[in-house]
Protein backbone atom coordinates (compact mmCIF):
# COMPACT_ATOMS: atom_id res chain seq x y z
CA UNK A 1 0.00 0.00 0.00
CA UNK A 2 2.85 2.40 0.79
CA UNK A 3 3.99 2.19 -2.83
CA UNK A 4 0.83 4.09 -3.80
CA UNK A 5 1.99 7.11 -1.78
CA UNK A 6 5.07 7.87 -3.87
CA UNK A 7 4.35 6.44 -7.30
CA UNK A 8 1.68 6.10 -9.97
CA UNK A 9 0.31 3.28 -7.82
CA UNK A 10 -0.39 -0.41 -8.21
CA UNK A 11 -2.51 -1.31 -11.21
CA UNK A 12 -6.07 -2.63 -10.63
CA UNK A 13 -4.89 -6.07 -11.77
CA UNK A 14 -2.29 -6.20 -8.97
CA UNK A 15 -4.81 -7.03 -6.25
CA UNK A 16 -6.42 -9.82 -8.27
CA UNK A 17 -3.01 -11.40 -8.83
CA UNK A 18 -1.83 -11.49 -5.20
CA UNK A 19 -4.31 -14.19 -4.05
CA UNK A 20 -2.80 -16.53 -6.67
CA UNK A 21 0.85 -15.67 -5.89
CA UNK A 22 2.09 -14.16 -2.61
CA UNK A 23 -0.99 -15.12 -0.59
CA UNK A 24 -0.54 -18.81 -1.39
CA UNK A 25 2.28 -18.82 1.17
CA UNK A 26 0.15 -17.39 3.98
CA UNK A 27 -1.00 -14.06 5.48
CA UNK A 28 0.47 -10.78 4.29
CA UNK A 29 0.75 -7.20 5.54
CA UNK A 30 -0.83 -4.90 2.95
CA UNK A 31 -2.93 -2.45 5.07
CA UNK A 32 -5.87 -1.80 2.73
CA UNK A 33 -8.73 0.50 3.67
CA UNK A 34 -7.86 3.87 2.10
CA UNK A 35 -10.96 6.08 1.77
CA UNK A 36 -9.19 9.22 0.47
CA UNK A 37 -8.41 7.56 -2.87
CA UNK A 38 -6.84 10.66 -4.45
CA UNK A 39 -5.18 12.00 -1.26
CA UNK A 40 -7.31 15.13 -1.34
CA UNK A 41 -6.88 15.67 2.40
CA UNK A 42 -3.16 16.43 2.03
CA UNK A 43 -3.42 19.05 -0.69
CA UNK A 44 -1.57 22.16 0.47
CA UNK A 45 -0.21 20.45 3.59
CA UNK A 46 3.36 21.72 4.09
CA UNK A 47 4.25 18.68 6.22
CA UNK A 48 3.85 16.24 3.32
CA UNK A 49 7.23 15.02 2.15
CA UNK A 50 8.57 14.13 -1.28
CA UNK A 51 9.41 10.45 -1.72
CA UNK A 52 10.95 8.86 -4.81
CA UNK A 53 11.07 12.39 -6.32
CA UNK A 54 7.26 12.48 -6.31
CA UNK A 55 5.02 14.58 -4.07
CA UNK A 56 2.24 12.49 -2.51
CA UNK A 57 -0.40 14.91 -3.76
CA UNK A 58 0.46 13.74 -7.28
CA UNK A 59 -0.24 10.12 -6.40
CA UNK A 60 -3.37 8.07 -5.75
CA UNK A 61 -4.73 4.60 -5.07
CA UNK A 62 -5.98 2.87 -8.23
CA UNK A 63 -9.16 1.33 -6.82
CA UNK A 64 -12.69 2.31 -5.92
CA UNK A 65 -13.62 2.91 -2.30
CA UNK A 66 -15.67 -0.29 -2.23
CA UNK A 67 -12.67 -2.28 -3.38
CA UNK A 68 -10.64 -0.90 -0.49
CA UNK A 69 -13.23 -2.37 1.86
CA UNK A 70 -13.31 -5.70 0.01
CA UNK A 71 -9.52 -5.96 0.21
CA UNK A 72 -9.81 -6.40 3.98
CA UNK A 73 -11.34 -9.79 3.24
CA UNK A 74 -9.43 -10.76 0.10
CA UNK A 75 -5.91 -9.93 1.34
CA UNK A 76 -5.77 -12.11 4.42
CA UNK A 77 -4.08 -10.85 7.56
CA UNK A 78 -5.04 -11.92 11.10
CA UNK A 79 -4.36 -8.33 12.23
CA UNK A 80 -5.84 -5.73 9.88
CA UNK A 81 -5.29 -1.99 10.27
CA UNK A 82 -7.51 0.88 9.12
CA UNK A 83 -4.60 2.60 7.39
CA UNK A 84 -6.08 5.96 6.35
CA UNK A 85 -6.16 9.18 8.38
CA UNK A 86 -8.73 9.17 11.17
CA UNK A 87 -10.31 12.29 9.66
CA UNK A 88 -11.16 10.35 6.50
CA UNK A 89 -13.12 7.75 8.51
CA UNK A 90 -14.89 10.10 10.92
CA UNK A 91 -18.63 9.84 10.33
CA UNK A 92 -18.20 7.74 7.17
CA UNK A 93 -21.05 5.20 6.84
CA UNK A 94 -18.85 2.61 5.12
CA UNK A 95 -16.54 2.43 8.15
CA UNK A 96 -19.16 0.20 9.79
CA UNK A 97 -17.76 -2.77 7.86
CA UNK A 98 -14.46 -2.40 9.70
CA UNK A 99 -16.30 -2.33 13.04
CA UNK A 100 -18.15 -5.56 12.20
CA UNK A 101 -15.21 -7.37 10.60
CA UNK A 102 -13.22 -9.99 12.51
CA UNK A 103 -9.83 -10.55 10.90
CA UNK A 104 -9.06 -13.54 13.13
CA UNK A 105 -11.04 -15.96 10.99
CA UNK A 106 -11.69 -19.64 11.64
CA UNK A 107 -12.20 -20.71 8.05
CA UNK A 108 -11.45 -19.34 4.58
CA UNK A 109 -12.79 -20.38 1.21
CA UNK A 110 -12.02 -19.23 -2.34
CA UNK A 111 -15.35 -19.05 -4.18
CA UNK A 112 -14.27 -18.13 -7.71
CA UNK A 113 -11.55 -16.32 -9.58
CA UNK A 114 -9.21 -15.96 -12.53
CA UNK A 115 -5.61 -14.81 -12.19
CA UNK A 116 -5.32 -11.06 -12.80
CA UNK A 117 -9.04 -10.74 -13.56
CA UNK A 118 -11.25 -11.25 -10.48
CA UNK A 119 -11.52 -13.18 -7.23
CA UNK A 120 -14.09 -13.81 -4.49
CA UNK A 121 -13.14 -14.97 -0.99
CA UNK A 122 -15.34 -15.73 2.02
CA UNK A 123 -14.07 -16.01 5.60
CA UNK A 124 -15.85 -17.22 8.73
CA UNK A 125 -15.17 -15.87 12.20
CA UNK A 126 -17.35 -17.63 14.77
CA UNK A 127 -20.93 -17.47 13.49
CA UNK A 128 -20.26 -14.50 11.18
CA UNK A 129 -19.19 -14.61 7.54
CA UNK A 130 -17.43 -11.94 5.47
CA UNK A 131 -17.23 -11.95 1.69
CA UNK A 132 -14.89 -9.89 -0.47
CA UNK A 133 -15.07 -9.76 -4.26
CA UNK A 134 -12.73 -7.66 -6.43
CA UNK A 135 -12.00 -7.19 -10.10
CA UNK A 136 -9.17 -5.84 -12.23
CA UNK A 137 -9.53 -3.35 -15.07
CA UNK A 138 -12.86 -4.68 -16.31
CA UNK A 139 -16.20 -4.29 -14.58
CA UNK A 140 -18.26 -7.46 -14.15
CA UNK A 141 -21.28 -9.01 -12.48
CA UNK A 142 -20.60 -12.07 -10.32
CA UNK A 143 -23.24 -14.42 -8.85
CA UNK A 144 -22.39 -15.88 -5.44
CA UNK A 145 -24.38 -18.89 -4.19
CA UNK A 146 -24.52 -18.56 -0.42
CA UNK A 147 -24.23 -22.27 0.33
CA UNK A 148 -21.24 -21.51 2.58
CA UNK A 149 -23.63 -20.09 5.20
CA UNK A 150 -24.93 -22.34 7.97
CA UNK A 151 -28.11 -24.10 6.80
CA UNK A 152 -31.36 -23.14 8.48
CA UNK A 153 -30.01 -19.80 9.74
CA UNK A 154 -31.17 -16.36 8.57
CA UNK A 155 -28.50 -13.69 8.20
CA UNK A 156 -28.57 -9.95 7.77
CA UNK A 157 -26.33 -9.30 4.79
CA UNK A 158 -24.91 -5.78 4.65
CA UNK A 159 -23.50 -5.10 1.19
CA UNK A 160 -20.90 -2.42 0.52
CA UNK A 161 -20.64 -2.21 -3.26
CA UNK A 162 -19.70 0.04 -6.15
CA UNK A 163 -22.42 2.30 -7.46
CA UNK A 164 -23.25 1.68 -11.11
CA UNK A 165 -21.40 4.84 -12.17
CA UNK A 166 -18.24 3.99 -10.19
CA UNK A 167 -14.86 3.62 -11.90
CA UNK A 168 -11.43 3.37 -10.29
CA UNK A 169 -10.02 6.16 -12.47
CA UNK A 170 -12.84 8.63 -13.07
CA UNK A 171 -15.30 8.10 -10.20
CA UNK A 172 -13.77 6.06 -7.37
CA UNK A 173 -15.86 7.30 -4.44
CA UNK A 174 -19.43 6.35 -5.33
CA UNK A 175 -20.76 3.33 -3.48
CA UNK A 176 -23.97 1.88 -2.06
CA UNK A 177 -24.84 0.17 1.21
CA UNK A 178 -27.71 -2.31 1.07
CA UNK A 179 -29.16 -4.68 3.65
CA UNK A 180 -30.93 -7.97 2.91
CA UNK A 181 -32.09 -11.02 4.82
CA UNK A 182 -30.55 -14.14 3.28
CA UNK A 183 -30.06 -17.85 3.89
CA UNK A 184 -27.78 -20.54 2.50
CA UNK A 185 -30.38 -21.23 -0.20
CA UNK A 186 -29.98 -17.75 -1.76
CA UNK A 187 -27.64 -16.40 -4.43
CA UNK A 188 -26.18 -12.91 -4.09
CA UNK A 189 -25.27 -11.18 -7.35
CA UNK A 190 -22.69 -8.39 -7.04
CA UNK A 191 -21.74 -5.66 -9.52
CA UNK A 192 -18.03 -4.78 -9.52
CA UNK A 193 -17.02 -1.57 -11.29
CA UNK A 194 -13.76 -1.38 -13.26
CA UNK A 195 -11.04 -1.57 -10.62
CA UNK A 196 -13.76 -2.08 -8.03
CA UNK A 197 -15.17 -4.54 -5.57
CA UNK A 198 -17.77 -5.39 -2.98
CA UNK A 199 -17.70 -6.49 0.63
CA UNK A 200 -20.51 -8.23 2.49
CA UNK A 201 -20.95 -8.99 6.18
CA UNK A 202 -23.32 -11.82 7.15
CA UNK A 203 -24.51 -11.57 10.75
CA UNK A 204 -27.05 -14.09 12.13
CA UNK A 205 -30.46 -12.50 12.61
CA UNK A 206 -31.94 -12.49 16.10
CA UNK A 207 -34.63 -15.14 16.34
Amino acid sequence: MEWNAWSSGNKPSHHVTLPFTRLLSGPMDYTPGIFDIEYKAIEGNPDVKVWNNVHSSQCRVNTTLAKQIALWVVLYSPLQMASDLVENYDGHPAFQFFRDFDADCDESRALQGEIGEYVSIVRRAGDRFFLGAITGDEGRTLPHPLDFLAPGVSYQATIYADAYDAHWESNPYTYIIEKRTVTSADTLTLWLAPGGGAAVSFIPSLQ
